[in-house]
């Protein structure tokens, strides 16, 4: 969304909003700042507008300076911006360590449960992990299940551990087509579908992306933020208990067949595994 601002009578812009949120938190912009954007029918002062008043409240605010006359009318039709205003993004703070630990604690539980009911129907372990289409697409199902989850409660268990909700720019909950969508940008564009070097490219590109942006490249687009709680510590314990958990009841699944798979590439190191194996793998007689 592009802002129009008056400073020093002088009338700037646009300013794009997440410069005017960075401009506000360095403390260059005061609350009572004419400002203007497209959709408003007059010009009005930088607290009075939405997207910006919780900038202020995350702040401490200095001494206000003389705030510059509100004009009378708004910019002319040739200044305004000629592209649909965008929808107001997250706030210039995110919390991207912990969001990054949420979201994997989210996708470990899930990869965790979803082996244990591989395992439990039957199915032959060691075929799907040959099988590239379903290790590439496999967490496919978690995403439908994080829209719905977002939709009805704005948090996920990963992040209502670590104290995190998603919600719209305004402080409303995401409808169901808002947070599939915001799923499926995370998936394409975050994870990359949780596959091998090509998530590890995805997440180094998403954080140079919201370093650059303010926010993540799927929260930018969607206009929406992730409002974060002190955290304390009996979360941090019973994360980190949790996540454990989670990883384990993967491994005890997937662990043998994946030493299977690398004593077909490393007979060496089959040999010295089947020598002293984990202790949930069977000694050889």
């Amino acid at each position: 969304m592009d802002v129009w601002i008056i400073r020093d009578g002088e009338k700037v812009g646009p300013i794009h909003d997440f410069e005017v949120r960075r401009r506000i938190s360095d403390g260059d912009l005061a609350p009572t700042t004419p400002a203007w954007h497209e959709g408003l029918e007059a010009w009005t002062t930088l607290v009075e507008i939405d997207l910006f008043r919780r900038e202020f409240e995350l702040i401490s605010l200095p001494d206000e300076p003389a705030p510059d006359e509100i004009p009378s009318e708004i910019p002319p039709a040739s200044e305004s911006p000629t592209q649909p205003a965008a929808q107001p993004q997250a706030p210039a703070k995110p919390c991207y360590l912990r969001r990054f630990w949420a979201r994997w604690f989210d996708l470990t539980l899930y990869s965790g449960v979803w082996w244990l009911g591989m395992w439990a129907a039957g199915q032959n372990i060691s075929a799907v992990l040959h099988n590239p289409w379903v290790m590439f697409l496999h967490y496919v199902p978690w995403f439908a299940i994080e829209a719905l989850l977002i939709n009805y409660y704005g948090t996920t268990p990963g992040k209502w551990i670590l104290g995190l909700r998603v919600v719209n720019g305004d402080g409303t909950a995401l409808d169901l087509g808002a947070a599939t969508r915001r799923s499926l940008r995370v998936l394409l564009t975050g994870v990359g579908f949780g596959w091998g070097l090509l998530s590890v490219f995805c997440q180094v590109m998403s954080w140079f992306v919201a370093k650059r942006l303010g926010t993540t490249l799927w929260d930018h687009t969607g206009g929406h933020q992730v409002l974060s709680t002190p955290l304390q510590a009996w979360r941090v314990l019973i994360f980190g208990l949790l996540f454990f958990g989670a990883l384990q009841m993967k491994l005890i699944v997937i662990f043998p067949y994946m030493l299977e798979m690398a004593g077909e590439t490393f007979p060496a190191l089959k040999e010295q595994y089947e020598k002293s194996p984990p202790w949930h793998l069977p000694k050889n007689s």
